[in-house]
């Protein structure tokens, strides 16, 4: 299973969406947060994280400016796989 990438105003944020719930609470953290929660604790480790905003069935991530989608996504799809 994969999560559907969808394009936010911002040019250094998207929103992942998944057919289940990742968040059971609103989760907003950034690198050196301390979480349980294991795929936003994979999520915050991968380089070019600045952020993220999750709840229900979605994670809004932001990038540090100098990371690139084309990198990140599939890192962040990985994570995700991996955590589930």
């Amino acid at each position: 299973m994969e999560l559907k990438v969808g394009q936010t105003p911002n040019p250094n944020a998207i929103k992942f969406t998944a057919n289940e719930t990742l968040f059971e609470e609103s989760t907003s953290l950034k690198p050196g947060d301390s979480t349980d929660h294991p795929f936003a604790k994979a999520l915050l480790e991968l380089d070019g994280v600045d952020n993220i905003f999750g709840y229900g069935d979605f994670v809004t991530i932001n990038k540090t400016p100098d990371a690139e989608w084309d990198d990140l996504i599939p890192k962040v799809q990985e994570a995700y796989q991996q955590t589930r």
